[in-house]
């Protein structure tokens, strides 16, 4: 299979009573294949002509579809391929990370329409829900009342059990324990009457991914995010996998040699935030880390062994998560510029080509493409997948 290559989806039912089946396989198709005409996806789906534009004149009367340009063939009438409509949904995301939250608005083809962001020394509950008030309010107040009308929903994206992470991040534990009673339908749905879905972080990351990104190339592989701790994603038969338990893919928990000796988990050996520590042991301000477009420019000193580390126990923990699954890639990406995340995704191969895989098949090391903003991407299309796409291994919690 070429890189380029975009995997199929099952086919659909032709019954009148799994109706919503087949507009969510039709949807998904055209996002994941782009604009296409009804012939087209009548042989992608499975499903009938007649039962494909019945279904297609229903979606462009809800603006959810649009036609494109009509294009000739070398025979008969011109087809005309039909896409999604940028405006017909959108959809608000909260990311909260360990330095910094943002609320991003998501159109139905998952650009990022409008965003504000919030950085501090860590996340407390007030700190956050003051933030997205604020923010909330910033970003409705551009909108149209037709704009407003079409959001779907809001997707969280937030740390898995965030109160356990106060010694790392270094904030005060009686402070941070606030988090364990923390719902977010009742606090976030003070401000807005819209459903909420909660997600890990790192799984949200995945999920935009694997929709608006390289996921479209593989079916089955394994995802790391390198944030200021590093987490991880499961996709199985071309979906994303969150576990019954909501915690899959939870690689930052891996065991990994220590240096001198000894086993650490890999969130302490692979996370920005010991590079954070570096730097500032160094006499750098690390504030750059944590910038919308963050400069890591003028570190080399630590840069480079924080990249050698880290690569280093990326692949061993490729190789680790590929003897349980036989994963064909490990798909790698995170909260840094794309100059970083090559030389990472390099130094990663490198090692996997050294380190002992006997009794593997070995994967593919290969760099994300949605970067910085994929966890917030990821917690915005929760709502539009719950409302609109078609998704096998749905599971993530709707609150």
């Amino acid at each position: 299979m070429t890189t380029t290559e975009v995997r199929k989806f099952s086919g659909g039912v032709n019954q009148r009573g799994v109706r919503d089946h087949n507009e969510r396989l039709l949807i998904s198709t055209i996002q994941r294949h782009g604009a296409l005409p009804g012939s087209d996806l009548a042989r992608h789906s499975g499903l009938s002509p007649q039962t494909v534009s019945v279904i297609l004149r229903s979606l462009e009367r809800e603006g959810l579809i649009k036609r494109g340009e009509p294009q000739r063939g070398r025979v008969g009438k011109p087809s005309i391929p039909m896409a999604l409509s940028e405006d017909g949904v959108y959809s608000i995301g909260l990311k909260i990370g360990r330095r910094s939250a943002d609320i991003l608005l998501l159109d139905f083809v998952g650009n990022v329409r409008d965003r504000v962001k919030a950085t501090y020394k860590y996340p407390l509950p007030g700190t956050i829900f003051g933030f997205w008030q604020h923010g909330l309010e910033t970003l409705l107040s551009k909108l149209t009342e037709d704009q407003r009308a079409r959001i779907c929903g809001v997707g969280v994206a937030a740390p898995f059990e965030i109160w356990k992470w106060h010694d790392s991040i270094g904030a005060p534990e009686e402070e941070f324990a606030a988090w364990k009673d923390v719902d977010f339908a009742e606090r976030l749905g003070e401000l807005c009457d819209l459903p909420v879905f909660v997600e890990n972080d790192a799984t949200a990351a995945c999920r935009a991914e694997h929709v608006y990104g390289r996921g479209k190339n593989f079916s089955d592989y394994a995802y790391f995010f390198v944030g200021a701790f590093i987490g991880g994603g499961v996709v199985l038969n071309d979906s994303v996998y969150p576990g019954a338990r909501n915690n899959a893919g939870a690689f930052g928990s891996l065991p990994m040699p220590k240096s001198g000796g000894g086993v650490e988990q890999l969130i302490d050996s692979a996370s920005i935030y010991r590079l954070e520590a570096a730097m500032v042991e160094a006499g750098h301000d690390p504030a750059a880390l944590w910038q919308e477009e963050p400069d890591w420019s003028g570190i080399d000193e630590v840069l480079k062994p924080w990249l050698d580390e880290t690569g280093e126990n990326l692949a061993r923990a490729a190789l680790a998560v590929c003897s349980v699954i036989d994963f064909e890639a490990v798909v790698i990406d995170g909260a840094f510029p794309v100059a970083i995340r090559e030389a990472l995704v390099e130094r990663v191969r490198g090692a996997l080509d050294r380190l002992d895989g006997r009794g593997l098949l070995l994967p593919t090391a290969e760099c994300g493409s949605v970067g910085v903003d994929a966890r917030g991407i990821g917690a915005a299309s929760l709502p539009i997948f719950a409302n609109f796409m078609l998704n096998t291994n749905a599971g993530f919690q709707r609150v």
